[in-house]
């Protein structure tokens, strides 16, 4: 068998089905299937690291370290838009390209105007080479490794292409993503993201592309630059790219006249409220390069194109209160309760103030009209108050001093936006807010048991905590509005189900602020038990991978609260899985007795997990980092460059998983 023929062609099907899926939104296969192929694929390539390409369809899941963006120059300057606000400057703008070009017939190209984060990849000899951020236009930060991980930009292109060129696109948060990352962040207690622009843009600033890869960010392409691309338009150029496997986005249009141009604003005014990602406007630019090259840039941005802004959809309505809401980590949130109004299609009703700093900063009292509007086309949010029309007898908002549900006087910490109520074992909302997060589906998955039979169940006394849950019995929840015989047996036979979780969805549930589902499972394997990762110092638990000082502190205040020994001690008696249930590894040994290892990379034959624990089921030591103690890297894909360059100066040796199995399996 041709080894590096099998390898090419399993690459070239493998990007044809990513463009399948991720561009044309049309698989052709399933997500099984698919992993297959890729693992197939991995595995030819861990055996034959002679064929190694950087830009294999395996070198997406990301991984690689970069501690500092590195600075570098664009080739082609990355200019900024002029913005309009109105037809009339639609029309004086084409006044004053008519005015260099004469009276020649014009088309435009019009796009979307999408709001993410500008990027400029350049591809040489059809492969990606590097991906810069927009920067200051004229240079920006290699965020390349990041890039990679976006399953809609192509690593290779197809069909016929210049040798070298840059294109430039938006990489976007589409809201379904954004909204599911905000839920998994309220789920642990943390405040969610304010919009998908900020989001996606500081996900390409992260320092590890594995977490980049976890995000769901697209990319829109709107633009080629480069010496003799084959096409002479910019409307050809977005055909072209399409060809080329980037994902353009299908709504761009030819106009023939401003007329045209007009048509397309007003008809995605109204429809882009149905587009899965945000939009701000409408980018109107000469379509042919003759013009554009005639017309040429002002000192800040080209002559033949300008952003026509939609005006956000904001309404004016009365503010009639203000209430405080808490949240299961007693984070306290006002909300502007507001004259019911319609927005962008719904009746709002309700608009976040965030917090204290906010309010202080609009100066926002109860009686005035304010203006709200959408925030990302999600959130309603109030913009601004109609000073005009506030009553002479107002009074400044006053920030609650006490938690509105029990009275305690409230805390904030220094660096902390929020305030929070401090009575964490006698605050209502905060103990149903934990019950609930106990038995949610990720966490103990308690079937018969929902959100608001846990408020009805701890406003009748039966529970304090969510160990209580384990003594309730038939008759007690019987007598509950909208309980019947079959339907609290199952409640009961739910929370029995319940003890057959294993642990590291146990730790999961039991709330730990900053303890969601992915630092729970590193924590259940590393420490085993919950009886060991109470007795960890924070030294130990920072040198966890993974946990920073942040989550070490909060797991560390978990257990110094006696409140929480005891919960704990009673779900013990109640027979929950607090400790990881090994198998046994009967082929364990001592051969690598005395020897540390430092792991880095992403590997096919085990997780890094395992292959961590394989070194030391045979007596070797785990490291966490480089240094000259180090015996032996083992990398696999995408090795943090810091980490190589590291072992290389310290003449470190660097093995493969494949190197580490033979190893272990010589006398």
């Amino acid at each position: 068998m041709d080894i590096q023929n099998t390898i090419q062609k399993l690459r070239e099907e493998l990007n044809q089905h990513n463009y399948n899926y991720y561009v044309l939104d049309n698989p052709t296969i399933s997500d099984f299937e698919f992993d297959q192929k890729l693992k197939e694929l991995q595995e030819l390539e861990n055996k034959h690291p002679e064929y190694f390409d950087e830009n294999s369809p395996t070198q997406r899941v990301g991984g690689a370290i970069t501690k500092n963006f590195e600075t570098v120059p664009h080739e082609y300057r990355m200019y900024s838009l002029d913005n309009s606000y109105s037809k009339e400057e639609l029309i004086d703008w084409e006044k004053r390209v008519q005015k260099v070009l004469g009276d020649v017939p014009l088309e435009y190209t019009c796009e979307l105007k999408y709001d993410g984060a500008s990027i400029s990849i350049t591809y040489e000899n059809g492969k990606l080479k590097r991906a810069v951020t927009r920067g200051d236009g004229v240079q920006g930060d290699d965020v390349t490794n990041n890039i990679k991980t976006i399953k809609s930009i192509p690593l290779k292109l197809k069909g016929n292409f210049p040798d070298k060129f840059d294109v430039r696109g938006e990489i976007i948060l589409p809201f379904a993503g954004f909204e599911k990352m905000n839920q998994e962040l309220i789920e642990i207690g943390e405040l969610p993201y304010s919009n998908p622009r900020n989001t996606a843009s500081g996900s390409l600033k992260l320092q590890d592309s594995a977490e980049v890869a976890k995000r769901p960010l697209d990319c829109l392409l709107y633009f080629l630059i480069g010496n003799k691309l084959p096409f002479n338009s910019q409307f050809d150029g977005l055909e072209t790219a399409r060809n080329w496997g980037f994902k353009v986005p299908k709504e761009a249009q030819l106009a023939n006249n401003l007329d045209q141009v007009f048509e397309f604003i007003d008809y995605w005014d109204l429809h882009r409220h149905n587009l899965p990602y945000e939009t701000d406007g409408v980018v109107i630019k000469v379509n042919r390069f003759e013009h554009q090259d005639e017309l040429g840039f002002t000192a800040k941005s080209p002559r033949w194109a300008i952003a026509y802004k939609f005006k956000s959809e904001q309404v004016a309505t009365k503010l009639n209160s203000i209430s405080y809401q808490v949240g299961r980590t007693g984070a306290i949130t006002p909300v502007a309760n507001l004259e019911p109004v319609q927005l962008a299609g719904t009746i709002v009703k309700r608009a976040s103030l965030h917090n204290a700093d906010q309010i202080e900063k609009l100066d926002i009292r109860i009686g005035d009209t304010v203006f709200v509007e959408k925030g990302g086309e999600i959130i309603p949010k109030i913009i601004a108050v109609d000073l005009s029309k506030r009553p002479d007898n107002s009074e400044i908002t006053k920030y609650i001093t006490h938690c509105p549900e029990c009275n305690s006087q409230l805390v904030r910490s220094e660096g902390e936006a929020n305030h929070y109520c401090p009575n964490f074992y006698g605050c209502p909302p905060q103990i149903i807010g934990r019950i609930q997060h106990y038995i949610s589906r990720k966490a103990m998955d308690i079937e018969g048991l929902g959100g608001e039979t846990v408020a009805l169940l701890f406003n009748n006394g039966l529970v304090h905590n969510y160990a209580d849950l384990y003594e309730l019995t038939v008759s007690q929840i019987l007598p509950l509005e909208r309980m019947a015989q079959k339907s609290a047996e199952n409640l009961v036979k739910g929370v029995e189900n319940s003890k057959a979780i294993p642990f590291e969805r146990v730790l999961y549930a039991l709330g730990i602020r900053f303890v969601g589902e992915t630092v729970a499972k590193k924590l259940a394997k590393h420490y085993k038990s919950i009886d060991a990762l109470s007795k960890a110092t924070f030294m130990d638990l920072v040198l966890v991978d993974e946990i920073g000082e942040r989550i070490a502190q909060s797991v560390l205040d978990f257990f110094e609260n006696q409140e929480n020994r005891i919960i704990i001690d009673r779900l013990k008696t109640f027979g929950i899985q607090f400790e990881t249930v090994e198998k046994i590894n009967p082929n364990a040994t001592d051969k690598l007795s005395g020897k540390t290892f430092v792991v880095s990379g992403v590997f096919e034959q085990f997780s890094r997990d395992d292959l961590k624990k394989s070194i030391e089921d045979n007596g070797g030591k785990v490291g966490s980092s480089i240094s000259a103690k180090t015996d032996y890297v083992v990398a696999g894909a995408n090795m943090g460059p810091a980490k190589l360059e590291k072992a290389v100066k310290l003449n470190i040796p660097i093995i493969s998983e494949t190197d580490f199995v033979e190893m272990l399996q010589t006398n």
